[in-house]
Parts: C-alpha cells; sequence; structure tokens
C-alpha cells in the first residue's frame, strides 16, 4: 500500500471542469485539506460547498505538499505548472497530473519541476464524471517509485483502482493507448448498434444482450443510455477524442506500429468535428453513423441502467 502519512498532506487542485470538480470534491470528502484554483474562479467557487478553499492564482498553492492538475491539454499543463512555479522561493514536494497530455508536455513538466525539487507524476485517468462519483474512476501512473508509494494511498480515494507502470511517461503512452481503444471501440459500438436496430431491433433490446454477454463493459453500460435515448449531453467530446488519436498515431509513427483500425476510426471523429459536433458527446458517432446507414433514428423512452450507481 502506500505511506499512510499522505493523507495528512495539504492538498492543492488546478482545474475544477467536468473531470477535476468530482476528483477534487473526493479528496475534500475524505477529509483532506484542499484549496482549488481554476480559470474560470466561478467553477472552483462551486465547491466551497464541500469544504474546498479558493486560490486566486496558481502560485498561491505552492506552498502545498501536493498539487494535482487536471485540465484539458498540453499548452495548459505547461502554462499553469510555470504559474504554479512563479515564485523562486516556494515550490510543492509533489506534482501530480491527471490530465490527457503529450509525453512531450509531460516531460517538458517533469523538467520544470524537477528544477524546483518537485517530484512528478503522471497520473491519467479513465472515466467520466458520473465514473468518479461512482468510485469507478481507473488511474495509470507513472514517475518516481519513491513519490508513488508515499502517494498512494492519496492517490487511492480517487477511484477503484490505481496501476503504476514504471518511470518517466510511461502512464501517457498507457492513456494513449487506453483512448486509442475507447474510441475504436465506441465507433464499433456504434456500427453494430445501428445494423441491429436496422434489422428490426430496438437499441435497448439489443444493448441489454451486449451488457449482459461476454462483450459487456463498464463503457458499454454507461455509454447505453447516451445511446438509447439519444443524449448527447457532453462527457468528452470528438474535438478531445481527436486530440488522443493524433497522440496516439503520432506515437504510433514514432515506434513503427502499424495502426490501420484506429486510422480508420480517427477520420471517423474527424468527421463528426467537421459536421460541427464538437460540444456533444462522443457517443454522437452513434448518429453519424445512421446518416450514413440512411437510417433515422428516434430516442427511445425506456429505463436503461447504466451501472453507475453511486452509493449514499
Amino acid at each position: 500500500m502506500g505511506d499512510s502519512r499522505s493523507l495528512d498532506l495539504s492538498v492543492g487542485w488546478i482545474g475544477t471542469g467536468r473531470m477535476g470538480a468530482p476528483l477534487a470534491e473526493r479528496l475534500a470528502q475524505a477529509g483532506l485539506r484542499v484549496t482549488a484554483w481554476n480559470r474560470t474562479r466561478a467553477k472552483a467557487e462551486a465547491l466551497a460547498g464541500v469544504g474546498l478553499r479558493v486560490a486566486a492564482e496558481p502560485a498561491d498553492l505552492a506552498s502545498m505538499d501536493v498539487v494535482f492538475t487536471m485540465v484539458a491539454g498540453s499548452p495548459d499543463l505547461v502554462s499553469v505548472v510555470e504559474r504554479l512555479l512563479a515564485d523562486p522561493a516556494r515550490a510543492p514536494r509533489f506534482l501530480v497530473d491527471c490530465s490527457s497530455v503529450s509525453v512531450q508536455a509531460s516531460a517538458q513538466v517533469r523538467e520544470l519541476a524537477a528544477a524546483r525539487g518537485t517530484a512528478f507524476l503522471a497520473a491519467p485517468v479513465s472515466g467520466n464524471g458520473r465514473v468518479v462519483k461512482a468510485g469507478l474512476l481507473s488511474l495509470v501512473v507513472s514517475g518516481p517509485q519513491g513519490a508513488f508509494t508515499e502517494l498512494e494511498p492519496l492517490l487511492r480515494l480517487l477511484g477503484q483502482h490505481v496501476s503504476y507502470v514504471g518511470e518517466g511517461e510511461l502512464a501517457r503512452v498507457a492513456k494513449i493507448c487506453h483512448n486509442l481503444l475507447l474510441g475504436v471501440v465506441a465507433q464499433s459500438l456504434a456500427e453494430i448498434t445501428v445494423l441491429a436496430e436496422k434489422a428490426g431491433m430496438t437499441r435497448s433490446a439489443f444493448l441489454d444482450f451486449i451488457n449482459n454477454s461476454v462483450l459487456g463493459s463498464t463503457f458499454t453500460r454507461y455509454k447505453s443510455p447516451a445511446f438509447v435515448h439519444l443524449d448527447f449531453a457532453p462527457t468528452f467530446t470528438p474535438v478531445l477524442l481527436r486530440k488522443d488519436f493524433d497522440l496516439g498515431l503520432d506515437a504510433a509513427r514514432d515506434l513503427g506500429v502499424p495502426m490501420p483500425v484506429a486510422s480508420a476510426a480517427r477520420e471517423l471523429v474527424q468527421a463528426a468535428v467537421a459536421q460541427g459536433h464538437v460540444e456533444e458527446d462522443f457517443a454522437v458517432l452513434l448518429e453519424l453513423q445512421a446518416a450514413a446507414s440512411g437510417h433515422a433514428m428516434t430516442a427511445e423512452d425506456v429505463p436503461v441502467d447504466d451501472g453507475l450507481d453511486v452509493p449514499d
């Protein structure tokens, strides 16, 4: 397990968006002292009810023992870390980034942190806001073994499982591979669901079968309500998925790994973005697949279990 003293550390949190807010809230609800900063201050202030304090600037968090970051992309991460470390007299002992960013940006941040004596852990996550609230989030972590050992109990408060994969930026590679599979599975699920419905089944009946077969997963279950109700309220947008496809395919080219299926799925995600689906959930791939199949879909008014019941 890790060093239980990590549960006594003061915590700073940068980025309280769709994912950052529920993650920071979990730490506060576990009794940790958490101070948050967000570019849009109101989003951080919304967490005051669960005991989080609000910082005026990222640099205000430099006196914390550990600072977490959860931001939209690589440029954002580098920018907020530079602001966090702006005061040459102060730096946190640990920096943990839960975002999905490039290997290059992660290495740049690791170098910035090391120059200030801060141990940096790359800790990208798998899941969405509802997954976080249900306690089913997974994290993959890389960086100094000693820092991981000390912070492991803290990391385990964020979800159901933490995987340590080694030194350096290996967690970034793991998350990029994860999101390539995410996009490919989403597109494949859209294709077979349209096929099943066009043959005469309801989407709810077909997905009930899939979810209770050997192919069912946490992902197919929690996407089923979106597919059945045609509710594309965003948890992860096609724009963000395209970013991760590009990161993954760049890594594949660098390492000489052919990715024909992922490359094809990336182009379908790009088509969704080009058609203006930039603020919807990536489950909108279902709607695009139906249109390409000459099939009109309507929302089904039936209850669907997403498998994410939040415990009391």
